[in-house]
């Protein structure tokens, strides 16, 4: 189990990172900026911890059969709809949006 500061700190962390790769990306006039970059760190990370750290009181009961790493995995077909969302096709042969799908 996690302490309250250990979890605020991963987030804060996450947020950091995030916000980072956002700021380059908005120093750049990319799509996708700081604020979108944050926000998906933060909250893959807090999906993250959800599924690492929060089923286990209930896994400890006999009767309970449960399998936490299906958040994780939600949380990556997720973030892949983000990204696959940002791709578009403007003429034939021109596609836009490829870097900012790959950065989230």
């Amino acid at each position: 189990m996690l302490s309250y500061q250990e979890t605020v700190i991963r987030l804060v962390l996450a947020a950091a990172f995030g916000a980072a790769v956002g700021l380059e990306r908005e120093r750049k006039n990319w799509a996708a900026g700081m604020r979108t970059h944050m926000m998906v760190c933060l909250g893959a990370s807090l999906m993250m911890m959800v599924s690492s750290f929060g089923f286990s009181d209930i896994l400890k009961t006999g009767h309970v059969t449960l399998d936490p790493s299906r958040v994780a995995a939600q949380v990556v077909s997720g973030i892949g709809f983000l990204g696959a969302g940002t791709i578009m096709f403007l003429k034939q042969g021109i596609v836009k949006g490829l870097t900012t799908a790959s950065g989230l």
